[in-house]
């Protein structure tokens, strides 16, 4: 697919970061653009920076309400979108909604667990299921899902539990990969690419804690296990309060999305390029590129504090 004008695109997690940015993209290059999300304010955001430039005559930006881990609100999503794009074909799906959290079977709750999965792999499973009868439909079509470098690199550093969400972005990747055959044996004109972005400056962190405690702050059983990260590093939680920890958190949420290596529009335009070229394996960010090589020269020594440490300086993230 070497252009997207006229084609109609289906993105989820359209309401921030780089789902906004790939709806921003797109429109720009004359794409009609469907997009869901589970905040109403986030989305009205996206279509009006989506139409500061008047769009094209017929062009079509439609927002939708949709928890993706639901798959009656995703079905919701595509019957609305039937409607009000005036179409029974889709060119292009972005399974880019994820949150983080559930990071441990042992002190996150069960709940906090299976939502990050749910949302992260079964939001791209039902995202799939629910839109490819619509992908089929086009004459040629292109599905993007995001995975992470957690899923080819199961942590986010020493003394921090990370398995809900490593778990499914493996998940999403071997989806991935398996799914290109079963494409090209069943429906060829419909391709497949998996992504994987290294560290994005986006509200992830801060939109974690929206969905999982309805605030930014820490939950209880999140509040410890930031004590006992910092105290791993070194950090003399002893003498700092609860409040103290709830602003070191938010402080980090916002250093995590202003002070990413990779901007939420670099990394869009990045993942729109390689549809174009119809690469399979989208790794997004400098970052990415280095801990693939890492990882794929040492597997055996991957989670090691060794490999953790010289990772952290070659690739140049900030730990903390």
């Amino acid at each position: 697919m070497k252009d997207f004008a006229g084609k109609i695109a289906v993105i989820t997690g359209g309401g921030t970061g780089m789902g906004r940015e790939l709806a921003r993209q797109l429109v720009a290059e004359g794409c009609n653009v469907a997009m869901c999300d589970v905040s109403p304010e986030n989305l009205a955001e996206t279509k009006r920076l989506c139409e500061v430039e008047k769009l094209p005559q017929g062009l079509r930006v439609t927002t939708h309400i949709a928890d993706v881990s639901i798959e009656d609100q995703l079905k919701r999503f595509r019957d609305e979108l039937i409607e009000q794009q005036k179409t029974d074909k889709i060119h292009l799906l972005f399974n880019n909604a994820g949150i983080g959290g559930g990071g441990s079977l042992f002190t996150s709750t069960r709940e906090q667990w299976e939502r990050t999965f749910n949302i992260c792999w079964g939001g791209v499973y039902l995202g799939v299921r629910t839109f490819l009868p619509l992908l089929v439909k086009a004459d040629e079509a292109h599905i993007v899902n995001t995975s992470s470098v957690n899923g080819f690199w199961a942590s986010v550093g020493l003394g921090v539990s990370h398995t809900a969400y490593s778990a499914a972005k493996f998940a999403v990747k071997g989806f991935s990969e398996a799914l290109m055959t079963d494409l090209r044996l069943n429906a060829p004109h419909v391709k497949c690419s998996v992504v994987m972005p290294g560290h994005i400056g986006t509200s992830i962190v801060s939109n974690t804690r929206l969905v999982m405690n309805g605030s930014e702050k820490l939950a209880p059983n999140e509040l410890l296990q930031a004590r006992q990260r910092l105290k791993g590093m070194g950090v003399p939680v002893e003498t700092m309060s609860d409040d103290e920890i709830q602003q070191r958190a938010l402080d980090r949420a916002r250093s995590f999305r202003d002070e990413a290596p990779t901007t939420a529009a670099e990394a869009a335009k990045i993942i729109l390029d390689g549809v174009k070229a119809d690469r399979w394996r989208i790794l997004v960010g400098n970052d990415a590129h280095k801990l693939d090589e890492l990882v794929r020269a040492s597997p055996e020594k991957a989670y090691t504090p060794q490999f953790f440490e010289n990772m952290v300086k070659q690739v140049g993230w900030k730990v903390g």
